[in-house]
């Protein structure tokens, strides 16, 4: 009987299995706790009203709520790329290697819960902006888009395949 080694791809499956159970938190804390995250944006607004306008609630709110949508809709199509990287003729490392770089892209989410954590007390572009926001979106969509690029060629085109010879890729 044929077994599966996740070893490879176990660091990149966490992560986005992670990042799946951060994004199902969201929505069972919405469903628990949904004026919590509404007051706290209220208190925001009011405590710095010179950053705010009349559309700062619901823009604020909607940040949230992207956190949550992204994380559980990015999550979902991560698992299914890394069960591809598990399954391609990668080398192992370029295995271990490609599924982080797709793991990464978790943090993408993370902004937008940065953004909505920031928003009411700098505002929110300059939390849109925050260098948090961004090294979390520029790192996350990165990554992904690396990760990416690394199975396609080695779909496409065989590139960093264990059918090359070792010692090209095993000193990546």
């Amino acid at each position: 009987m044929n077994t599966i080694n996740f070893n490879p791809v176990k660091v990149g499956l966490t992560l986005t299995l992670l990042l799946l159970v951060f994004g199902i938190g969201m929505g069972i804390a919405f469903g628990i706790a949904e004026d919590s995250f509404k007051d706290f944006i209220a208190q925001g607004i009011a405590a710095h009203p010179d950053l705010h306008d009349d559309k700062s609630m619901s823009k604020i709110w909607r940040y949230a709520q992207r956190a949550h949508f992204h994380a559980t809709g990015i999550a979902a199509f991560s698992l299914i790329l890394i069960t591809l990287v598990l399954f391609s003729s990668l080398t192992n490392k370029m295995k271990s290697v490609t599924s982080i770089l797709i793991g990464l892209v978790g943090l993408y989410p993370m902004a937008w819960f940065s953004t909505f954590l920031l928003s009411p007390s700098l505002g929110r572009d300059a939390a849109h902006h925050h260098i948090i926001t961004e090294l979390f979106t520029y790192i996350g969509t990165g990554g992904l888009l690396l990760g990416l690029f690394i199975l396609m060629s080695n779909i496409l085109f065989d590139g960093f395949s264990s059918t090359h010879p070792a010692s090209v890729y095993d000193s990546i």
